[in-house]
């Protein structure tokens, strides 16, 4: 099971966080910065997998990550889970932003964070993978971007109405 799923910046800044067991704002906030330290000291030509910190599940958790850029992007999963198959997961996921995104920056996680939630959500939910086909996470996508442009057409109107009596 897929416990938290973190991206920070080279400097420790959270871009994202999502957990899928219930910790404490105070303990998040730990955990975050704990990976980070284990995460940040490696050297880019070793292993993309360690033992998890001592905060989200000691020696049953381990840490699947992968530094794009400016951004680590840490998968917090538990024993059961395939590292190989995380490292993929990991790898749509940023391929997904980066055509959302065009090309995505961490500015695109600052600015657009409702956005990279739902693609998150089209991916992972409650800590389970449920889908790791780029092209029906895209086609979701899409049609709740269409939804969103039709709701707010409907908004306008209904303004206009209100606003013409």
């Amino acid at each position: 099971m897929i416990r938290g799923i973190l991206v920070f910046n080279n400097h420790g800044k959270p871009r994202l966080s999502k957990f899928y067991q219930h910790y404490s704002e105070e303990m998040q906030q730990q955990i975050i910065r704990e990976t980070f330290f284990l995460v940040s000291k490696r050297s880019d030509n070793v292993c993309n997998f360690l033992e998890g910190g001592t905060l989200i599940g000691g020696s049953d958790s381990k840490l699947i990550y992968r530094h794009y850029a400016t951004l680590y992007f840490v998968f917090c999963v538990d024993s059961s889970e395939s590292e190989l198959g995380i490292l993929d997961l990991i790898q749509v996921f940023v391929e997904t932003l980066d055509k959302c995104f065009e090309n995505v920056c961490e500015l695109d996680l600052i600015f657009h964070v409702d956005k990279v939630h739902y693609i998150l959500d089209e991916i992972v939910m409650g800590g389970m993978v449920l889908e790791t086909n780029m092209t029906e996470i895209l086609g979701a996508i899409d049609s709740q971007s269409k939804l969103e442009k039709q709701e707010a057409g409907l908004m306008v109107q209904a303004r206009r109405a209100t606003t013409t009596r």
